[in-house]
C-alpha cells in the first residue's frame, strides 16, 4: 500500500514504548496489541527508538532490533518512522538497518555531544542520509539554540522532509518556517499539550506518548486541531491534562513512566523503565495516575 509521506507526517506521530520481559530484556511482541489499537483509532504513523521508546537507553543491537521488529508488526498498515542517532557510527547503521527493515523515513535525534557544531551536524545528516540509502528525514529538533541560520542549513539537505519541533517557542518555530522551503512540513513534537499555540504559528500534526494508552484521545485533538476548532481541541487537552502533568515531573524523569505505568494498569504490562529514567511512580504519583485512568473510562 502506498502511503502519502508529506500528508501522514502532518497527524499523530505516535512514539511506541519499548516493553522488557521479566529479565529486563527488550520483548518487542508486546508491542502487537498496542499497535493493532492506535492504527484502528486512526494514528497516522508509528515512531520506533524515540524518546518515549527509551531510545538513550537502549544499545544499538537492541535499537535494531525494534525497527526490525515494529516494521514487521506494522506492515502495509502505515509508513514506519524510526529513529536513528547517537554517534555517527551507530547511527548510520541503524539507518541503513532501519531502511533495510522497510522504514518509510528517518527521524534524526538531535546529536547529544557536548561539542557539536552546525556545520558538523550538517555532516552527519548526509552520512545518515548515505547509509540509509537515501530515506527521507525528519530532523528532531530539541535544542533550537543553533539558530535560524543552522535550522535552515539543515532543511537544506536533499531528503530532509521536515521538523520535529520540540522547543517551547513557537516564535522562533515561525521565523524558522519562514527561513526554510515551504515544502519542509513542521510537526508540533511536545505531544498534545503543546499543539494548539504550534499549530498557530504553522505546525501541523504532533507526536504522542499518549497514544500507547488512549490513542482515540489523540486521534480527536488531531481532528479538532485540523478543522481548525481551537475550543475543543483545548477542552480534549484539558480532560488529559493530568497525564502529562505526571509525565513532567522529576525534570521529564517520569515521562516513560507514566506510560508504561499507565499500561500496568490497563493490564499490557511493557516492564518498568531503565535508569536513569525514574522507576516507579511515588505513591502520589500513582493515585493521580489512577484518579486519571478512571475518570476517562479506561479502567
Amino acid at each position: 500500500m502506498a502511503h502519502d509521506l508529506d500528508k501522514t507526517l502532518t497527524g499523530i506521530s505516535g512514539i511506541l514504548v519499548t516493553p522488557y520481559d521479566d529479565a529486563g530484556e527488550i520483548a518487542p511482541s508486546k508491542l502487537n496489541p498496542i499497535i493493532d489499537r492506535a492504527l484502528g483509532a486512526g494514528m497516522h504513523i508509528p515512531v520506533v527508538n524515540g524518546n518515549t521508546g527509551e531510545f538513550y537507553a537502549l544499545t544499538t543491537d537492541e535499537a535494531v532490533t525494534m525497527a526490525t521488529e515494529v516494521c514487521g508488526m506494522v506492515g502495509d498498515r502505515a509508513p514506519v518512522l524510526a529513529g536513528v542517532g547517537r554517534g555517527i557510527r551507530d547511527a548510520c547503521r541503524l539507518a541503513k538497518a532501519s531502511a533495510d527493515a522497510g522504514a518509510s523515513a528517518l527521524m534524526i535525534h538531535q546529536p547529544p555531544d557536548p561539542f557539536v557544531a552546525p556545520r558538523g551536524t550538517v555532516d552527519y545528516v548526509k552520512a545518515v542520509s548515505d547509509a540509509s540509502g537515501g530515506l527521507p528525514m525528519m530532523l528532531y529538533l530539541r535544542n533550537d539554540a543553533i539558530g535560524t541560520k543552522a535550522i535552515a542549513d539543515l532543511c537544506a539537505i536533499p531528503g530532509v522532509k521536515g521538523v520535529k519541533w520540540a522547543t517551547p517557542n513557537p516564535l522562533k518555530l515561525a521565523e524558522a518556517k519562514a527561513a526554510c522551503d515551504p515544502s519542509i512540513v513542521w510537526v508540533g513534537g511536545l505531544a498534545e499539550v503543546w499543539a494548539p499555540p504550534l499549530y498557530a504559528v504553522g505546525a501541523r500534526g504532533f507526536t504522542s506518548g499518549l497514544i500507547n494508552v488512549w490513542p482515540e484521545r489523540s486521534v480527536a485533538i488531531h481532528a479538532a486541531l485540523d478543522g481548525g476548532d481551537y475550543d475543543t481541541a483545548n477542552q480534549l487537552i484539558r480532560e488529559m491534562r493530568a497525564f502529562e502533568d505526571i509525565r513532567a515531573e522529576e525534570m521529564n524523569g517520569t515521562n516513560v513512566t507514566g506510560v508504561k505505568a499507565a499500561l500496568q494498569a490497563l493490564g499490557q504490562d511493557c516492564g518498568p523503565t531503565r535508569p536513569p529514567s525514574a522507576w516507579p511512580l511515588t505513591d502520589t504519583q500513582q493515585a493521580q495516575l489512577g484518579d486519571f485512568l478512571k475518570a476517562n473510562g479506561l479502567i
